[in-house]
């Protein structure tokens, strides 16, 4: 039998490293940007074109690379920050598997460009899928400049599995920010096909977020910062107003490196208990410092995941340190130990008495027959002047196909005869809480949801829209400027054509800008800023939760955001159109998200209450 085992040639083991390493252009990003900051860099700008399908490029000032270090870079395992096995144990720096380079050269074109300070000239590198086409000195800047061109162009598979550019370019956003927002004390910039989307300068943490994520939080960070025997944990946490429905702004930190941790995740949730709905999540940029031996980083190919030596005593320090820091600044109830008790008791007791007085004053009176009768004609009073209100044009009957079978499964009402359902126009329709629309119909009593009701309607509304591309659209009196994050600017290249179909018309304005010039034409007095940015919120919270098309999830947000909400006033001619337009829906039952929106009541259960 002939020998079958043998070793892959290195091109091969390359690239089935570069599978683990290397999943998209955000992956390259965050290699070579944790290479600069390793070299001790301190100005780092990334260059990105084509979402990074056709170039990334990170050039840097830092310690730069000799002739012979460039040539082992490329080298699988070749790395200057392990000697020893006891080094993996004390590993501060961002890389240190010797993976990096050897794996993205293997499925890119990459030119190196490096200089260390004490040499007058450079030297450049030329690769080509692992294979150095030519190595010669050349003159440059201090530093290194890496550009990665044509990922993926030798594995056709691995790059048809890339999505769109806005998909792309908001993981290579991502990934800037997390190391923008671990080193605050270096510089950096981001340049999107020649257009510079951060020129962020040296500068503290607090305006480091604030010039990455948005003004919006520049008044809504609470300070953390709590130091034990065994770590310290510092940073920013948000407000619990500035709580989002998206899982999207939280960061974690270990001794600087980004991680990803459900468990410590959880610490903070449960900091903010009582603070915030349960589907909210708060905002926070937490770092974690603490003895590298307690910690192995060597879990994961992308260093996202590590293992603490004691995980609990990190989940109740970091929980600790959350609520300590919001009820430092009076956002969480906290106890008052300096009040007087006696004091608190007496109060308690007095209100008690007066409660009880009232009560038994209350329940020993009996109403005089007068009081019965002014009470009455009261009642008949309000009860005339609701049905005049009510009552406009003569009972008027029409049938609304569509609602055949019966109540929507798991209502409490009973089937609905297989025909038609009757609804008495303008005989009998009121508002009740400004929420539903009560009518009768031939079996009982119906009640609609007009919340749900409006969202089903604009719902297949839009739908329809962007199946057709038919666009109805308005032009704004005064278009607004828009100014969106670059990971939001990048989801809206991807989305932009279907946005435009349901009535936005809008253009680049420079600096993930947009200028709004209208807006869907059955949408007045809006406000066009406030519904793009809540679109584009919507959208993402889909995204998040629901895996849906994209024009699905587009129509069900921007018919979320503006139907009609509880508490308003109705007409009975605008509660009759809201009845018509539903029942010409295809599915007039339940909301695009599943919930009820009819409610039947029928004429034998109603009976049964008096019986």
């Amino acid at each position: 039998m002939t020998d079958v085992i043998q070793l892959l040639p290195d091109s091969i083991a390359n690239q089935i490293a570069a599978g683990e390493v290397v999943q998209r252009p955000a992956s390259v990003v965050k290699e070579l940007m944790e290479n600069a900051v390793d070299a001790n860099a301190l100005q780092i700008s990334v260059v990105i074109k084509d979402a990074g399908k056709t170039l990334v490029q990170v050039i840097d000032d830092g310690a730069g690379m000799t002739e012979t270090d460039a040539r082992m870079s490329l080298e699988r395992h070749a790395t200057s920050k392990i000697r020893k096995t006891e080094d993996l144990f004390r590993v501060t720096t961002m890389g240190f598997r010797g993976e990096a380079m050897a794996s993205i050269a293997a499925v890119s074109q990459m030119d190196i460009k490096t200089r260390t300070e004490d040499s007058d000239l450079g030297t450049a590198l030329e690769t080509e899928a692992s294979r150095v086409k030519s190595q010669h000195p050349t003159a440059c800047a201090k530093g290194t400049s890496v550009s990665v061109k044509n990922l993926f162009y030798n594995i056709p598979a691995r790059r048809n599995f890339l999505k769109s550019n806005g998909v792309e370019m908001r993981h290579v956003v991502e990934e800037f920010q997390r190391i923008a927002l671990s080193r605050p004390n270096i510089s950096f910039s981001l340049y999107q096909n020649d257009l510079e989307s951060y020129n962020l300068r040296k500068e503290k943490l607090s305006q480091r977020i604030v010039n990455l994520l948005g003004k919006n939080y520049q008044e809504q960070l609470v300070t953390v910062d709590e130091e034990t025997e065994h770590l310290s944990i510092k940073g920013y946490i948000g407000k619990p107003e500035s709580a989002r429905k998206t899982r999207g702004e939280q960061y974690f930190f270990v001794n600087n490196r980004y991680i990803r941790s459900g468990y410590l995740n959880h610490a903070v949730l449960n900091a903010y208990e009582g603070l915030i709905s349960s589907d909210f999540f708060p905002f926070y940029v937490l770092f974690i410092t603490i003895d590298p031996a307690h910690i192995d980083v060597n879990v994961h190919p992308t260093k996202t995941e590590i293992k603490f030596s004691d995980e609990r005593l990190v989940y109740g320090v970091i929980r600790s340190a959350v609520r300590q820091a919001l009820g430092a600044h009076n956002i969480s109830p906290s106890i008052d130990f300096e009040s007087d008790i006696n004091f608190g008791k007496a109060r308690t007791q007095r209100f008690e008495t007066i409660a009880e007085k009232n009560y038994t004053r209350f329940s020993s009176s009996q109403p005089s027959r007068l009081e019965i009768e002014q009470w009455g004609l009261l009642y008949q009073n309000v009860l005339q002047r609701s049905v005049d209100d009510q009552q406009t044009a003569k009972g008027v009957e029409i049938t609304f196909p569509g609602l055949v079978g019966g109540a929507a499964p798991g209502a409490s009402g009973v089937d609905v005869p297989d025909d038609t359902l009757d609804i008495v126009q303008n005989d009998f329709i009121f508002l009740l809480h400004g929420k539903y629309i009560v009518s009768q119909v031939k079996s009982g009593m119906i009640m609609i949801d007009i919340m749900r009701a409006h969202e089903r309607i604009l719902y297949e509304k839009f739908q329809n829209q962007l199946q057709t591309h038919v666009s109805l659209s308005q032009q704004a009196l005064f278009p607004q400027t828009v100014t969106l994050n670059p990971g939001d600017f990048a989801l809206l290249q991807d989305i932009k054509e279907e946005v435009k179909v349901l009535g936005f018309d809008f253009e680049d304005f420079g600096s993930n800008s947009i200028v709004i010039n209208g807006y869907p034409s059955e949408l007045t007095g809006i406000n066009e800023k406030m519904l793009f940015e809540e679109l584009l919120e919507q959208y993402k919270i889909n995204k998040s939760e629901l895996s849906l098309p994209k024009n699905e999830n587009l129509a069900r947000a921007l018919a979320k955001r503006t139907a009609i909400r509880p508490g308003g006033k109705l007409t009975s001619e605008e509660m009759n159109a809201l009845i018509d337009n539903l029942f010409a829906c295809s599915t007039p039952n339940f909301a695009p998200d599943g919930q009820l929106i009819i409610f039947i009541l029928d004429l034998n259960k109603i009976e049964s209450f008096f019986t």
